[in-house]
This record gives C-alpha cells, sequence and structure tokens, in this order.
C-alpha cells in the first residue's frame, strides 16, 4: 500500500486525508497536538477543527514529523501560511523521488512571497517535484463526501498527474493545471474579496452591492495576477471564479464572517478570537495591497479593507470611498484587449 502523509491536522488536512484514506492509500497525518493525535487515533474524530465528523480507521495520526515523512510517496502540505516559515524545514526529511503537494491559500508575511516559491527557495531538493492544491472545496463538504471539484496545478505535468490520480475519486474530481502562478494566486487572492463580502452582509447592503463587489473583485484579482505572471484565463476558472464564489457566499468561510463580525463592530483582534482558527485573508489583505503597490497595480476594493482592517475606516465608510470613485471602463483594466476598440463611432 502507498503512504501518503498530510503535514497539518486542520479541517482541510483532514478533509484530504480523508480523500487520501478513501482511495486505498496508508494515509498519515501530522499533527502538532497530542491530544488531537489520540483523538484522530482512538476515536476517529478531529473535533477541534470538524465537529461532527467521522474519520476513516485507515487515517493514523503522529506527532514526530519524521515518523509522518518516512517512506511516503505523496507529501500534502496543509498548514496555514503563517505557520509555515516554522515548519518548512521538516520537507528535508521528504523521501527521493516523492511529490509534495501544498494546499496553502495565502503569502509568507511580510516579504509576500507565494508558497511555492518560498518552498523552493528554502528547499531545493523538492524544486521539480512541487504542485499545488486549490479550488472551491470547503473541508466541512468534503469530509461529507459530496461532490467537489479541484485543480492541481505543476510546472510538470507528470507531478500534476500524479497528485490528480491520487486524490481523484467519484465525490472528489480533480483537473490539472500548468499555471502555478495564477492557481496559487487565485486561491489567496479570493480571500480577500470573502473578507469584504462579509462586511457587506453586515451591513445589509443587499444582493446588487454584494455581486458587484465579487465582479469587481474578481477583476483586481486577475489585474494582479496578470501582473505576477498569471494567465488571466486561470482566474475564471476554479482557482479564480470557483472558489471566489464558494468562500463569498458559504456558511462554513471563515474570512466571510470575520467581515461579518468586523462590520458588527468587532474589533479585528477580537474578531480573529471568536473565529479561533486562521483567517487567510487578513494577512493575504496587507500581502496584495503591498505588492499591488510595488507593481503600480490598482486594487481599490483590497485597499478599502486594508483600511478597515487598520481601523483607519469604518466598514461603511469604505462601501462609501469605492461608490465615490471616478469614472473608469469595464474591462480595459484586467488584462482583455481593451473593448473601447470597438466603439467604431462617437
Amino acid at each position: 500500500m502507498t503512504k501518503a502523509t498530510v503535514l497539518g491536522a486542520g479541517s482541510w488536512g483532514s478533509a484530504l486525508a480523508v480523500v487520501l484514506a478513501n482511495n486505498g492509500y496508508e494515509t498519515v497525518v501530522w499533527a502538532r497536538s497530542e491530544q488531537l493525535a489520540e483523538d484522530i487515533n482512538l476515536r476517529h474524530v478531529n473535533e477541534r477543527y470538524l465537529p461532527g465528523a467521522t474519520l476513516p480507521e485507515g487515517i493514523r495520526a503522529v506527532t514526530r514529523v519524521e515518523e509522518a515523512l518516512a517512506g511516503a510517496r505523496l507529501v500534502v502540505l496543509a498548514l496555514p501560511s503563517s505557520a509555515l516559515a516554522d515548519s518548512v524545514e521538516c520537507l528535508r526529511f521528504v523521501a527521493d523521488g516523492a511529490v509534495v503537494a501544498h494546499a496553502v491559500k495565502g503569502f509568507i508575511r511580510p516579504q509576500n512571497l507565494r508558497i511555492t516559491s518560498y518552498i523552493q527557495d528554502r528547499v531545493p531538493a523538492v524544486r521539480d517535484r512541487l504542485a499545488v492544491i486549490s479550488g472551491p472545496s470547503h473541508a466541512e463538504e468534503v469530509v461529507r463526501l459530496l461532490p467537489t471539484t479541484v485543480v492541481v496545478a505543476s510546472e510538470s505535468r507528470m507531478v500534476a498527474e500524479f497528485v490528480q490520480d491520487a486524490l481523484m475519486n467519484d465525490r472528489f474530481r480533480v483537473y490539472t493545471q500548468a499555471d502555478v502562478v495564477g492557481v496559487e494566486l487565485g486561491g489567496a487572492l479570493k480571500n480577500i474579496i470573502a473578507l469584504g463580502v462579509g462586511l457587506v452582509d453586515g451591513l445589509a447592503l443587499g444582493d446588487n452591492t454584494k455581486a458587484a463587489l465579487m465582479t469587481r473583485g474578481l477583476a483586481e484579482m486577475t489585474r494582479l495576477g496578470v501582473a505576477l505572471g498569471a494567465s488571466p484565463l486561470t482566474f475564471s476558472g476554479l482557482a479564480g471564479v470557483g472558489d471566489l464564489i464558494v468562500t463569498c457566499t458559504s456558511e462554513h468561510s471563515r474570512n466571510h464572517r470575520a467581515g461579518c463580525l468586523l462590520a458588527q463592530g468587532l474589533s479585528l483582534d477580537a474578531t480573529l478570537k471568536r473565529i479561533g482558527m486562521a483567517v487567510e485573508g487578513v494577512g493575504t489583505t496587507f500581502a496584495a495591497s503591498e505588492l499591488a503597490r510595488s507593481h503600480g497595480i490598482e486594487m481599490p476594493i483590497t485597499r478599502a479593507i486594508e483600511k478597515v482592517l487598520l481601523g483607519e475606516l469604518s466598514p461603511a465608510d469604505g462601501v462609501g470611498l469605492l461608490m465615490r470613485r471616478g469614472k473608469n471602463h469595464e474591462m480595459e483594466d484586467v488584462g482583455a484587449q481593451p473593448l473601447t476598440a470597438l466603439w467604431t463611432r462617437p
């Protein structure tokens, strides 16, 4: 039986472990907490991150990373971006020839690095065996075996298809992609817009506002993505608009929930404490805003949300700031051919 290891016993790591175990892999999860490992091994639950879910008995949790990685042919990295700096060195224990796929939807702060770039720089030995998993995939639904579709991107077609084969089944469909930059950025940047939609819902501003924010947010995501080397087409796919829709509209979305709490008057610290798990959109907002400034990219929604997070604007004032912006043409700023060229007369 082929061994697959998931580094991270949070909600998404546990959900991916369920997929691998159901696909017949010897599945090992690395958990930092002895109690969490015991819950998984003896009671087959992860009440901390996936309350009410029953995990397959084939999943085994360990707290020693060397034990977790020994002999694994596939390693899935499913940690919060904020924890990666303290954990990336463990990839040096990955077996020769093993494939590493990460499912992290954020940036490394404060350098604002993409996850793949960071791993390649810190652990060159796995540089050519890296993939990224992204797409609309809430863990709470994956563990219930609800139909889910994701995308795996890698610079190597062989690596992407290896991960595709490992994860794909009749409840978990996997597409492959070559645009690593676009898939990573789509998975990260949509969390900013989900924060904004949470603010809109918290202020009860209605569906018109929400639809406009998601649409213009996708334009911002695409604009920054293209500047950083991504294909604009990727943002029309699962890692772009697909993940954007689910994160902006689902009850499972921590980023949306955080926006709602901020709109209700909670401080950022109180909001993060209330949620109790990683809210990737916060760090991503600051990262994207800084990247936009350094590349000369306009991201008014992102910058308005940044000001709300910093306490410089109230949520209502942030909406007003966006609505008072000057006139613009809709499609000229998303990497598309200028549509004003279609106007043949005044």
